[in-house]
């Protein structure tokens, strides 16, 4: 202790008695000037207080020190115990998360005893060495610990620093650092925004499908009988949940709902869908509904321009499901059974007036279809391709690659004799066509990134989309005009209706009829498959202009070695969950067909089997995995395949995988239909 010293504050005021001594030596000296027997009794004086301060400074200083380093050492414990009964979990770690110091509500939290010096990781495995501050000075990460919620805030302490005042350690370009780890308990703060969040009101939409039809099918005295059991059914289905349900028209409905009793209808995969089917008082066809939601957004307008936009996916899809939608996904449910066929022409007359004006307004036509062309796309790209003949348009097809199932419907139409060499046309030059005076029509598809090209979609200012297939999540965003019914059995039966609307004068030539036929033929597996009445009509308006049956029966017989590759993959299924067929299409080189063809129509056969659902026949083609899948009426195929990135409508589907082997695909999708089973979507 001899070698310390004061300074500072505390060094002054431990020396001004010493310092005093001064300005009393000065008096000192005048009052000998005055009296000098005086002089000599201060002098004395002076003397005996400069020997007491000397004594007081010089003899206490150790007393005092002692004193001070006491009081520090107590500070310090007093600061340590006060980390230690800190409320807040607190840990020092060292730069690769291995613990070097707790308190004593860290240890509470994890149930370890002081000393406890294994990494964090140990105890949190959601906290990963790679989430450690490394370059940032401060981390931060949310986990969920014994049903709390932890918010983790971890800082980095520069060790440089700290020892820059050490008596002890030099610190020399020391690059090493502590971590402090502090954790905050957010569960009740999570737990009350879970509770506004649940409490917010989402706005819904309910629409009656087949109202008009279901009407038809009842005798009038029971009619509004079976309109009050629907009313009931809707009311009391969502007034259970505390939900208020307001009739807009005949056939619709507005929803207000809370979010946490919207989830318990989502967990239920809205049960009224299949509930409402029940009803029977005669009515020949069920009433089906359709469902949006909107819900997430922070504004109740928005909730409901999201609502409109999801009854709009239902109904496109075919209705009697429910869509949710939210500002970064789309849900789908339900949407198991047929969708009625609509007796009526008024829409397909309407729509047809539209095309028309579309295509007199534009000085050249482009149809086309998706990727892979197939005979229902050709055949539809055909009928438009008349369509704007019929108005003196220039009109061209994009067709990049023409498979064996077009090719004799394209050698057929180049016979003819009749038509431009610039009728077909690859992506390029079609993009070459293109200007500001080109309509699109697309044909037989309604996503983008299936179609033929692309880049069309940019190009063109006006876009007419035609299709058959029930919508998704994907679909062509500025399509001027949109057609798309799933009911229809093709996009050739689709364009058939239309060219008896858009012109009283349209001439269809034979060769044309054979093409648009076909489509019908094989999307309708020879008119086994989704007929209704309007696609017999159909039918019988392209034989009155001059389809031939004979004629088109004999384009589309298969060779030897196609017939043996179909029933290779027949011979190969395997049932899976008691009643879906999976099998393999191993390409065969004498084939004729594209191998996804053979899939396809291997698919369909297997449907002939007793006691098969549905069938999914899976084709490796060019880098890819194709799987072609089909159903009668048991189940919708498409929500499978929607599953799997892909889609169509509820009897025939198909999707596309990429970068797995076939058993991989195989694997997946068995995985995907036992799931979706076990989970009561299928």
């Amino acid at each position: 202790m001899k070698k310390v010293r004061f300074k500072g504050q505390l060094r002054t005021y431990m020396s001004w008695p010493l310092f005093l001594t001064i300005p009393l030596i000065i008096c000192n000296v005048a009052v000998y000037v005055m009296d000098r027997n005086a002089g000599y009794v201060v002098s004395a004086g002076i003397a005996v207080y400069l020997i007491i301060a000397l004594i007081l400074f010089f003899g206490n200083k150790h007393s005092v020190v002692n004193d001070m380093v006491s009081f520090a050492t107590q500070y310090g414990q007093v600061q340590k115990q006060l980390l230690r009964d800190l409320e807040i979990p607190y840990a020092l770690l060292d730069e690769d998360g291995r613990i070097i110091w707790t308190n004593e509500a860290f240890e509470q939290t994890f149930h370890i005893k002081r000393g406890y010096r294994k990494t964090i990781m140990s105890l949190i495995p959601d906290v990963h060495k790679e989430s450690l501050p490394g370059i940032e000075s401060e981390t931060e990460t949310m986990i969920a610990y014994e049903e709390s919620d932890f918010r983790i805030s971890m800082k980095k302490v520069d060790m440089q620093m700290a020892l820059e005042s050490s008596d002890l350690l030099d610190a020399v370009n020391l690059d090493s650092y502590l971590i402090a780890f502090f954790m905050f308990d957010e569960t009740k703060i999570n737990r009350l925004q879970r509770d506004i969040d649940d409490q917010q009101l989402s706005t819904g939409l309910i629409y009656i499908d087949n109202y008009d039809e279901a009407l038809e099918s009842v005798e009038d005295v029971r009619r509004s009988l079976l309109i009050a059991l629907v009313d009931r059914k809707i009311n009391k289905y969502f007034s259970a949940s505390d939900a208020l349900v307001k009739k807009l028209e005949k056939d619709k409905y507005l929803v207000t709902i809370q979010k946490r009793h919207l989830k318990d209808l989502m967990e239920k995969r809205f049960d009224l869908l299949e509930d409402v089917k029940t009803i029977n008082i005669g009515n020949e066809i069920s009433v089906t509904l359709s469902i949006g939601f909107g819900i997430e957004t922070g504004s109740y307008q928005t909730n409901y321009e999201y609502a409109r936009t999801a009854i709009d996916l239902a109904l496109g899809r075919g209705g009697d499901q429910a869509v949710i939608k939210t500002p970064d996904d789309i849900t789908y449910y339900g949407g198991k059974s047929q969708m009625a066929e609509k007796s009526t022409r008024v829409k397909a007359r309407v729509k047809a007036h539209a095309l028309r004006e579309i295509i007199e307004s534009n000085d050249r036509i482009i149809v086309m279809g998706h990727k892979n062309t197939d005979v229902d796309s050709f055949g539809a790209a055909i009928g438009i391709y008349r369509a704007a003949k019929t108005f003196e348009k220039k009109a061209h097809i994009v067709v990049n690659e023409v498979t064996n199932s077009i090719r004799p419907l394209m050698d057929e139409i180049v016979h003819e004799g009749e038509y431009t060499e610039d009728l077909f046309l690859n992506s390029q030059r079609a993009l070459e066509v293109a200007d500001a005076q080109t309509a699109l029509i697309v044909v037989d598809v309604n996503k983008p990134s299936f179609t033929e090209c692309n880049e069309l979609l940019g190009r063109c200012t006006s876009i007419v989309v035609l299709d058959h297939h029930r919508q998704g999540t994907e679909k062509i965003q500025n399509a001027t005009l949109s057609y798309i019914e799933p009911y229809a059995s093709s996009a050739s039966e689709m364009v058939a209706e239309i060219l008896q609307y858009i012109h009283d004068n349209v001439k269809l030539r034979s060769a044309e009829a054979d093409c648009i036929y076909s489509g019908i033929m094989i999307d309708t597996n020879n008119f086994t498959a989704k007929t209704g009445v309007r696609t017999f009509e159909a039918a019988a308006y392209l034989r009155r202009n001059g389809a031939d049956v004979t004629r088109v029966r004999k384009m589309f017989r298969n060779n030897m070695d196609d017939y043996k590759a179909r029933a290779e993959a027949v011979r190969n299924a395997e049932v899976v969950l008691g009643a879906y067929a999976v099998s393999v299409s191993a390409p065969s080189g004498n084939a004729s067909e594209a191998p996804t063809v053979i899939g396809a129509q291997a698919a369909n056969e297997l449907l002939n089997i007793n006691g098969i659902k549905a069938s999914f026949v899976l084709t490796d083609y060019q880098g890819e995995i194709y799987i072609s899948a089909r159903s009668i009426d048991e189940l919708n195929v498409q929500l499978v395949m929607e599953k799997l990135g892909g889609g169509g409508h509820m009897n025939i589907a198909g999707c596309q995988l990429k970068d797995m082997t076939i058993d991989e695909a195989k694997n997946l999708l068995i995985a995907t239909m036992t799931e979706m089973q076990s989970e009561g979507e299928i």
